[in-house]
C-alpha cells in the first residue's frame, strides 16, 4: 500500500475521489449501525446456547460503551497518524473481534468479544465522519451527511429484521460471521479511498494518559447509565461508585488536557464559545432522540395494545422522516452556506411536535402517535448534519479528527442520558401508566426547547468553501 502523503497545501478533490472515500465511509456506517442493534432478537438462543442469561444483556452494553469510550481518541489519533493508518487496523480488530464472538463458548467470552469489537468499532464513525471533511467543504458536506443518515436508519431497521431472521432459521452465531465479508470490502473500499488523504498533523506526541482518562471517565459514567435500575437499584453502593469514579476521572481528564503537549481535546477549540453551543445542541437532540425511540414503542403496545412486531414498524415513518430532515437541511447548507438558521427551524419543529404526545388522551387512533413521530424524526434529522457541518467547520484540519469525535461522543452520552430519563420517568409513574408518557414526550420537548434557544444564541458563522482553514476558529 502506498504511503499516507503528509500534509501538503490545499487541493481540490475530483468527484470520483470524494466518491470513493464516501463508499467505503458508507459500508463503516453499515457496520456499527447493524452491530448496535441485529444482536437483540438473539439474545434468547445465546441464553440457550451458552446456559446463561443472567448478564446476556452486556452482550449490547459492551458494545455500546467500548465504541463511545474509544470514538474521541480514534478522532486524535487520525489527526495525528492519518485517516488510514488508523481505520485499516481498527477494522481488522473489529473483523477478529467478530469471529471471536462466533466462536464464544461462554456468555463472558461473548460479552469479551463484544467489547472487542466496540473497540475497534470506535473508529468507524468517528475517522470516517473525519474523512469525508478531508475531501469535502463544509457548505458541501450537509448533502453527504444524507447518505450517512439514510444508510444509519436503514441498517436500524434491517438490523433487528436481520437478526431475527438469521437466529429462527441459521444460528446466532452467523451473525456475527457475516460481518467478516463486509469487514473485508471496507478495508479493501477504505485502503483505495482513504490512500490519497494528507495527515492533518503531524506526528506529534500521542497523549496515552488522556486516552486512558477519557476511556476510563466515558466507561464508568455509561455504565452507571446501564446498569442503574437494572442490575442495581439507582440509589445503591454500585451505582453510586460508578458515577463518582466516572465524575473524578472527568475532573482529572479536564486537568491533565490542560498540561497536555498534543489534548485529545485540543483547548482553542473546546474554549471557542460555538463549538461548545454545537456540542450541548448535539446531546440534548440525541437526548431527545433516544428517548422519543425508547418511549414510541412502548406507548404504542402499553397504551394502544399493538403488538411487538407492529410496534418495531411503526418507528418506520420516524426513521425515514430523520433521513428525510437530513436530506433537506444538506441541501439548504449548500445553497445558503449557513447552519443556525437549520438548527432553529428544526428544534423548534421538534419541540413543537412533541407536545401533542405529551397531552395524549388514550382513547386517541394509534395512527396518530406515529404521524407524530414523523414530524419531529423531520426536525432531529435535520439537526444530526448541521450539527456535525457546524462543529468541524469550527477546526482547523489538525483537530477535525478531535473535533468529530468529540461531538460523537457527546451525541452518545446524549442518547444514553435520554433513554436514562425515559425509563425513570415510566418507573416513577408506573401507578399512571400515561401520565408517565406525558411526562417523557413533554421533557422531550423541553429537551428540543432547550437546544432551540441555544443555537439561537450562536453566532451565524457562515460555512467555508474549502476544506483547509489555517486555525481553529476564534471564540465568540
Amino acid at each position: 500500500m502506498p504511503r499516507d502523503p503528509e500534509p501538503n497545501a490545499t487541493r481540490v478533490y475530483s468527484h470520483a475521489e470524494k466518491m470513493r472515500v464516501i463508499t467505503g465511509i458508507i459500508v463503516c456506517i453499515l457496520l456499527t449501525a447493524i452491530d448496535q442493534t441485529v444482536v437483540l432478537p438473539a439474545i434468547p438462543q445465546m441464553a440457550t446456547s451458552l446456559h446463561g442469561g443472567a448478564h446476556l444483556s452486556w452482550v449490547v452494553s459492551a458494545f455500546l460503551l467500548t465504541t463511545t469510550a474509544t470514538t474521541p481518541v480514534y478522532g486524535k489519533l487520525s489527526d495525528q497518524l492519518g485517516r488510514r493508518a488508523v481505520l485499516i487496523p481498527a477494522l481488522i480488530i473489529f473483523m477478529a473481534a467478530s469471529a471471536f464472538c462466533a466462536l464464544a463458548n461462554s456468555v463472558p467470552m461473548l460479552i469479551a468479544g463484544r467489547a472487542l469489537q466496540g473497540i475497534g468499532g470506535g473508529a468507524l464513525l468517528a475517522v470516517s465522519q473525519a474523512a469525508v471533511a478531508d475531501v469535502v467543504s463544509p457548505r458541501e458536506r450537509g448533502k453527504y451527511q444524507a447518505w450517512f443518515a439514510g444508510t444509519w436508519a436503514v441498517a436500524s431497521i434491517a438490523g433487528p429484521v436481520a437478526g431475527g431472521f438469521i437466529t429462527e432459521h441459521l444460528s446466532w452465531r452467523v451473525i456475527f460471521w457475516a460481518n467478516i465479508p463486509v469487514c473485508l470490502a471496507a478495508i479493501l473500499l477504505c485502503a483505495r479511498g482513504l490512500a490519497g488523504l494528507p495527515k492533518a498533523g503531524g506526528r506529534g506526541r500521542i497523549d496515552y494518559l488522556g486516552a486512558l482518562l477519557m476511556v476510563t471517565s466515558v466507561t464508568a459514567l455509561l455504565a452507571g447509565l446501564s446498569t442503574g435500575g437494572i442490575d442495581f437499584p439507582w440509589l445503591s453502593t454500585p451505582v453510586a461508585a460508578f458515577f463518582s469514579a466516572g465524575i473524578l476521572l472527568a475532573l482529572i481528564l479536564a486537568w491533565q488536557q490542560g498540561r497536555a503537549e498534543e489534548p485529545l481535546m485540543p483547548g482553542a477549540l473546546m474554549r471557542t464559545k460555538i463549538f461548545r453551543q454545537v456540542l450541548s445542541i448535539s446531546f440534548l437532540n440525541s437526548a431527545a432522540m433516544f428517548s422519543a425511540i425508547f418511549l414510541l414503542p412502548l406507548m404504542l403496545q402499553w397504551v394502544f395494545h399493538a403488538t411487538p412486531a407492529a410496534s418495531g414498524l411503526a418507528l418506520v415513518p420516524f426513521l425515514a422522516t430523520t433521513v428525510v430532515g437530513a436530506y433537506t437541511s444538506g441541501q439548504i447548507t449548500q445553497r445558503t452556506g449557513r447552519t443556525r438558521p437549520v438548527m432553529v427551524v428544526a428544534l423548534l419543529t421538534s419541540a413543537i411536535s412533541f407536545l401533542p404526545l405529551a397531552a395524549l388522551p388514550a382513547a386517541q387512533n394509534i395512527l396518530w402517535p406515529i404521524i407524530v413521530g414523523g414530524l419531529f424524526g423531520f426536525g432531529i434529522g435535520a439537526v444530526m448534519p448541521s450539527s456535525l457541518v457546524a462543529s468541524q467547520s469550527q477546526a482547523a484540519r489538525r483537530d477535525v479528527g478531535a473535533a468529530t469525535g468529540t461531538l460523537l461522543l457527546l451525541r452518545a452520552l446524549g442518547g444514553a442520558f435520554g433513554a436514562t430519563i425515559a425509563g425513570t420517568e415510566l418507573a416513577l409513574l408506573h401507578g399512571n401508566l400515561l401520565s408517565g408518557f406525558h411526562l417523557g414526550f413533554a421533557v422531550c420537548a423541553g429537551l428540543e426547547a432547550l437546544a432551540a434557544l441555544t443555537a439561537w444564541q450562536m453566532a451565524d458563522i457562515p460555512l467555508r468553501e474549502n476544506t483547509e482553514p489555517e486555525i481553529s476558529a476564534p471564540a465568540h
